[in-house]
């Protein structure tokens, strides 16, 4: 499950789709923290659109694994 804490440039890196969803939302490719990228109102729709993309959601992943 893609978290808030995940840099964009290890999720784009990863999961190749995720690239238009940040081109969606104008979030640059780096290092930097999707948390420190976007904000707090966006951040939400944006992890859950990411997450839509991957397969992943809170009913396939345990918290902390």
């Amino acid at each position: 499950m893609i978290q808030p804490n995940m840099a964009s440039k290890a999720i784009a890196e990863v999961w190749k789709e995720t690239v238009e969803v940040f081109q969606k939302y104008n979030v640059p490719i780096t290092e930097k923290a999707l948390q420190v990228l976007v904000t707090e109102n966006t951040i939400k729709i944006l992890l859950t659109e990411l997450n839509k993309v991957v397969g992943s959601s809170t009913a396939t992943c345990i918290e902390g694994g």
